[in-house]
């Protein structure tokens, strides 16, 4: 079967309103002619963190488009807080699926990403094929149970961190990104980021342009800013969750009332996997979502 390069590529999106286009950096893989697939990185990765996934799911025919999410890595990072709501970032979703010439596309995402992906589906369901969500739960599970579970609370503490001005930027640069790096390591399995992974995100966060601050800035927007739609709409497309049941950041009992809101909706628990699941399980997680 054909291997394929890594093609690197500059997309203008146009956002919502009268904003300037915004520039994302994607990187591109597989026949022009396959299905569309969209991999959603999250926090604090980019286009890196499905680098175990792009190479196979190309050489399964799909043609994969790795966005660096706007305020990461090369693409453009808009400067204040509310160009980066939840609606937005959904927008550059679906502005990129237009830009590939489609109409439909199976949206994958994890963490941050994932939380996009539920949302371009849950609001613009017409144009995504299948759903593939990776260890976070349905926006309106998030919502719930965060507000209400102590447990869920004090895993989320980071989020309240976030939200006060320059502080958490100015910790994470500390000794050559340390806390972030460190905080990658000890929520993973052991040997999951190796030195050389850990050089990239540290390439990708002292990106000019502010690149922390505006990553950031997704987690300050999503409180600051929250969608005005409903939270608990149903998934109406094909939805598959996999779920690492090790994971520091999010209960697992959040994954089954997910699916609960999905038409058609499929929960795949790894027992031995953590929040990481892409890197830990990464040739069965490729499979999962190449089988459709």
């Amino acid at each position: 079967m054909a291997a394929y390069d890594l093609e690197h590529h500059t997309i203008q999106v146009t956002e919502p309103g009268a904003r300037p286009p915004v520039r994302l950096h994607v990187v591109q893989a597989g026949p022009a002619d396959g299905p569309l697939l969209v991999l959603l990185h999250g926090f604090p990765e980019c286009w890196f963190g499905w680098k175990q996934q792009i190479g196979p799911l190309a050489q399964a025919g799909y043609r994969v488009w790795v966005p660096d999410q706007r305020g990461y890595n090369l693409s453009d990072k808009p400067a204040g807080i509310d160009a980066y709501t939840i609606d937005i970032l959904a927008a550059d979703v679906v502005a990129l699926i237009d830009a590939a010439g489609r109409q439909r596309a199976i949206v994958v995402g994890h963490d941050w990403g994932a939380a996009v992906a539920w949302w371009v589906a849950a609001t613009a369901p017409e144009r995504v094929e299948r759903l593939v969500v990776l260890n976070v739960p349905h926006p309106g599970v998030m919502k719930q149970v965060a507000s209400r579970d102590p447990g869920q609370m004090l895993r989320s503490w980071y989020i309240g961190f976030f939200q006060i001005p320059w502080l958490p930027e100015a910790i994470s640069r500390l000794n050559n990104w340390a806390m972030l790096a460190r905080t990658m390591r000890s929520s993973s399995r052991p040997g999951t980021f190796s030195d050389a992974d850990l050089d990239q995100y540290r390439a990708a966060w002292s990106q000019g342009g502010g690149a922390l601050r505006t990553m950031i800035n997704w987690y300050r927007a999503a409180l600051k800013h929250p969608p005005k739609r409903n939270t608990q709409l149903r998934i109406r497309v094909p939805t598959l969750l996999i779920w690492g049941a090790r994971d520091r950041f999010l209960k697992r009992e959040m994954a089954q009332p997910s699916i609960d809101l999905c038409d058609s909706g499929q929960l795949v628990f790894f027992e031995n996997a953590t929040h990481w699941v892409q890197h830990e399980e990464a040739d069965a997680v490729t499979a999962l979502i190449a089988a459709g």
